[in-house]
């Protein structure tokens, strides 16, 4: 039986399993969700566990457990390792759901809910194929699974949990789907992945709060210091004004640029799909550049003050804001952070103090596409959307498979199957139901044909 028909066998039974999974409110950031995350987890484990997994069980971190699962069916044959993540994004602003996140319905092809696509809903394809392939006879590959529960927030337990279980771990190559494709009419595949430096920093100016008429234009405004200096760190031509950021950043080939453009894009579609009227970025680089190949730097959070109803004329104690740097692969997570500390400080006026945080990070990775991993997946997506899939470079971070690429010595692999119209991270976040089943039978072709690469 063939993957296809083995969905429409089991399409209600599939819906009914992803709706279970998709219900768990497995909040990483929320403490108070605790229960829910070992739920959540314990529902992996039992799914892989009929799937046909030899074992499926929790393990322990520092933080929330990791499940691993395995079956082995030939020791000298190639070990596939599913990598994936089962903890979701907040889901505020709750008023802008259409329906509740955490009961899913669907509605114009489409499954609503948090997690849908990032990653439950991409988890459960390799699951299901898994499934597939063991009750009909067809695997060949040893396949292990890692499912950990704090990606959202930067895997921190997972990477000191990793160095402790590389034999575990080993294996031929990961592969991973949490990541998008540029349409579904277009397919493509991630050949790389931007890093990431998550900072926190806080200005601090007065003892106290104090009355804007009485102090107004008297003392430094720690809010009005803060814009000063977050507006500062990148010039009127794009780039970061940050001393050193650039040192280990390697430019693209024309050559290379060149195959990186072959993927479609329509500048007028694309302000319209974010509401928008006019791009900014780097000068000197394309859109699809500037989101993929190049680093950027984005306040992602800013606060101060008095900001509830009605008014309040205080020049407040202190103003705090959230920063990202996305990073290209060479540039190290760590060391950028360094860079930026000492950068914000020296840039602080006399009268206030500032406090500088590195909340997490994770360094970008890139991978050969001439690999007989990404050839089979290539295969595999050709024969399915009809077309030869597009390699891409992804704007988003992964931040712990760069650490267990050169952990494990093994490269991960990334066929996402989610589109920018699933809006991850935002409120109403779907997955194509068209795009989950396609998934499905990209992910079986690709282990008949990295078996015949080998």
């Amino acid at each position: 039986m063939e993957m296809k028909e083995y969905i429409e066998r089991n399409r209600e039974r599939f819906f009914e399993e992803l709706f279970g999974l998709l219900r768990i409110p497995s909040v990483s950031s929320d403490l108070s969700k605790k229960e829910d995350m070992v739920c959540c987890a314990q529902y992996l484990a039992n799914l892989l566990k009929e799937a046909g997994a030899d074992r499926a069980e929790l393990c322990p971190t520092e933080g929330n457990p990791v499940v691993f699962a395995e079956k082995t069916v030939n020791p000298d044959a190639p070990t596939v390792l599913v990598y994936g993540h089962y903890d979701v994004m907040p889901v505020d602003p709750i008023e802008l759901w259409d329906s509740d996140p955490f009961e899913p319905e669907i509605r114009n092809g489409a499954i609503y809910a948090r997690g849908a696509n990032d990653d439950k809903g991409q988890t459960f394809i390799h699951i299901k194929v898994f499934e597939y392939l063991v009750r009909e006879g067809k695997l060949k590959h040893n396949v292990k699974f890692i499912l950990e529960g704090e990606e959202e927030m930067g895997s921190e337990a997972l990477s000191k949990w990793i160095p402790q279980h590389r034999d575990l771990l080993r294996s031929d190559i990961m592969l991973v789907s949490d990541t998008t494709m540029i349409s579904d009419k277009v397919p493509s595949i991630n050949c790389g992945m931007r890093g990431i430096t998550y900072m926190e920093v806080k200005v601090t100016g007065p003892d106290k709060d104090l009355h804007s008429g009485h102090y107004g234009g008297a003392v430094v405004n720690p809010l009005n210091a803060l814009c000063r200096m977050i507006a500062s760190l990148i010039d009127e031509e794009g780039h970061i004004t940050i001393k050193g950021f650039y040192d280990d950043v390697i430019d693209l080939s024309d050559e290379d640029r060149k195959m990186l453009s072959r993927a479609p894009y329509d500048e007028a579609e694309y302000k319209a799909s974010i509401g928008v009227d006019d791009l900014a970025g780097e000068k000197g680089y394309s859109t699809l550049e500037r989101v993929g190949i190049r680093p950027c730097l984005d306040v992602n959070g800013i606060w101060g003050g008095y900001i509830s109803e009605g008014s309040k004329t205080v020049i407040p104690s202190c103003a705090h804001a959230k920063i990202s740097m996305r990073l290209v692969p060479n540039q190290e997570s760590g060391k950028i952070a360094e860079l930026f500390s000492a950068h914000f400080k020296a840039i602080a006026p006399e009268g206030v103090k500032v406090e500088v945080e590195e909340k997490h990070g994770g360094d970008g990775f890139l991978i050969p596409i001439s690999s007989a991993a990404y050839r089979a997946a290539s295969k595999a997506m050709e024969e399915v959307y009809g077309i030869e899939p597009v390699p891409s470079r992804g704007g988003g971070s992964i931040a712990i498979l760069a650490q267990m690429q050169r952990e494990l010595h093994s490269d991960p692999l990334l066929m996402g199957f989610g589109l920018e119209r699933d809006v991850i991270h935002s409120p109403n976040e779907s997955f194509l139901i068209d795009q989950l089943f396609k998934g499905m039978r990209s992910v079986a072709l690709f282990y008949d044909y990295f078996q015949d690469t080998l």
